[in-house]
């Protein structure tokens, strides 16, 4: 597993080693040891599956730390920075394949976009699922994210989240 600093703090860009055999590929997706390292101690394993490419989810920012990896497909995460720090408001976009994950720590908003039909994400968490969490418009034009060049399909839910600037206030 190689790690990566991003523009974001706390966020990290993981390559994890992807080994081919005749059959496909594996990966060592989750090791305590090595998640632990970077301060995170797994209690929840989560598992989302989207049949068709375009779905976006997000953007969330809930009170746990968060290790993302896809296991089929791939996505377009956009992260941005929401804790009260100098960097409020900063985007930083990944496109996600099965030999990527990334580390986002508690407070930072995470969002995504399948670029694949049959996409699964994994999402790791080091708190049990609580209702808590604090959500940004996904087309807000502050934050300007590239979203991809897709039919996209979003919840109602997180079409009626608040714009970054009410979050500010």
């Amino acid at each position: 597993m190689r790690v990566h600093e991003t523009s974001i703090d706390g966020v990290l860009r993981i390559e994890l080693e992807l080994q081919p055999n005749p059959d496909g590929w594996f990966k060592e997706n989750f090791h305590r040891g090595k998640l632990a390292e970077l301060g995170m101690d797994v209690v929840q394993h989560n598992v989302a599956h989207f049949e068709e490419a375009g779905i976006v989810r997000g953007i969330h920012a809930e009170p746990w730390d968060k290790y993302l990896s896809p296991t089929s497909g791939r996505v377009f995460a956009a992260i941005v920075e929401l804790r009260p720090v100098p960097a409020f408001g900063r985007v930083e976009a990944f496109e996600l394949g099965t030999a990527d994950a990334l580390y986002v720590p508690r407070g930072v908003g995470n969002s995504f976009c399948t670029l694949a039909p049959h996409t699964t994400y994994n999402f790791l968490v080091n708190e049990h699922w609580s209702p808590e969490r604090v959500a940004v418009d996904l087309f807000d034009p502050e934050l300007a994210i590239a979203w991809p060049d897709l039919p996209l399909k979003y919840t109602e839910r997180d079409a009626a989240n608040p714009a970054l600037a009410a979050l500010r206030a």
